[in-house]
């Protein structure tokens, strides 16, 4: 017996070449783009574990938990490592980084979160490539929340390694993700002793057997699968056009906002500044009276479809999360969770308006 998803014949390196210059269209970029079989989380360690190590100096921008958690992989490096954290209902700033810069001349690699879908910021690339550029750094990101949901641009930006996945904006598979190189990375990695070699986290091994090697022979097996549901996913943004896709997630996001202030009850949103806020995904911060993890187990009994999570971890009590990415950035997916959210709040006795917090959403969307 076949099936759709079986039995299919391999993926040549041809096809899987074609799939990573469609990535690099993605990111207008010209730098090498290589598609990792695995999760973003595997592109995003092994990049850092291929760049730094002991003698590297690190800035590392923490304005959430995925920040926090490269500072642990660059001391496990033996970087020397600096964290600049601010409050992660903001945003860092050009400015604090070029302070940074001062206080520190000798940093010599950056890490940041482009936007933290975990947390609802985003952090202005563009001012901070520049002030990187400047002073000569090595510049990592993660743009695996705002791909799709914002530009995403490591040439106009400076970013010698930007790490994207497509399980978000982008609407695509979590199984393979990317990671464009500048020759600049590709340097430092080379001279670092301690870049992972013969290893699933290791860049290198993918540069020396299959771009420098002309693409033509898989180093191994690829997640077939993955790699086609990538490759739809591309083609579904490239149909749609991806101003329209970035347009789409903007209007949500204005959507939720402007929804959330009008619904009452003490909810807010959690990224105070409406230009730090991520499109990708709105976060609420819960009346100081309410549980929000009980909040979204209430809201979610009228509909367990709607894109609601409560925070992680110590954030789980007090944010609410609207995950309006992928095919839940539409404006009807916000109605549907403000709705849901007034009913956990009046099952709360908190007072709301719901057909206010409609009417602005509506009205938020459209400016």
């Amino acid at each position: 017996m076949t099936h759709p998803l079986l039995d299919l014949p391999p993926l040549s390196a041809a096809h899987f070449a074609s799939i990573e210059d469609r990535v690099a269209r993605l990111l207008s970029t010209e730098q090498d783009v290589v598609i990792t079989q695995g999760e973003a989380l595997l592109p995003l360690e092994g990049a850092i574990r291929s760049a730094a190590g002991p003698g590297t100096t690190a800035l590392n921008v923490v304005t959430g938990p995925y920040g926090q958690t490269f500072g642990n992989w660059l001391r496990d490096c033996g970087a020397r490592v600096i964290d600049l954290a601010v409050p992660f209902h903001t945003a860092v700033t050009a400015e604090q980084i070029r302070e940074a810069f001062a206080e520190h001349p000798e940093i010599d690699f950056v890490s940041l979160v482009h936007a933290e879908a975990a947390t609802g910021n985003t952090n202005p690339v563009a001012e901070i490539g520049e002030v990187v550029r400047r002073h000569g750094a090595l510049f990592y990101l993660d743009a695996v929340a705002s791909v799709g949901a914002e530009p995403v641009l490591p040439d106009a930006w400076g970013v010698d390694l930007c790490v994207i996945g497509a399980q978000k904006a982008m609407g695509g598979p979590a199984g393979v993700s990317a990671v464009s190189v500048s020759e600049r990375a590709w340097a430092r990695m080379a001279a670092n002793p301690g870049a992972p070699r013969r290893s699933y986290l290791s860049l290198l091994d993918w540069k020396e057997r299959w771009t420098d090697a002309g693409r033509t022979a898989l180093p191994h097996a690829p997640a077939q699968l993955e790699m086609l549901a990538l490759e739809a996913c591309v083609e579904r943004i490239d149909k749609e056009g991806l101003r329209a896709v970035m347009d789409r997630h903007a209007a949500a996001a204005a959507a939720a906002r402007a929804g959330a202030r009008a619904l009452g009850g003490g909810l807010e949103p959690y990224v105070h500044r409406d230009a730090e806020a991520a499109p990708v995904a709105t976060t609420l911060r819960a009346p100081s009276d309410a549980d929000a993890s009980e909040l979204v187990a209430w809201a979610l009994e009228t509909d367990p479809g709607l894109p609601l999570a409560a925070g992680g971890g110590a954030l789980a009590s007090e944010m609410i999360r609207v995950n309006h990415y992928g095919a839940d950035a539409t404006v009807d997916a916000v109605r549907g969770c403000l709705t849901a959210l007034g009913a956990a709040l009046a099952r709360k006795g908190l007072a709301v308006d719901v057909d206010a917090a409609l009417r602005a959403a509506s009205e938020g969307a459209r400016r």
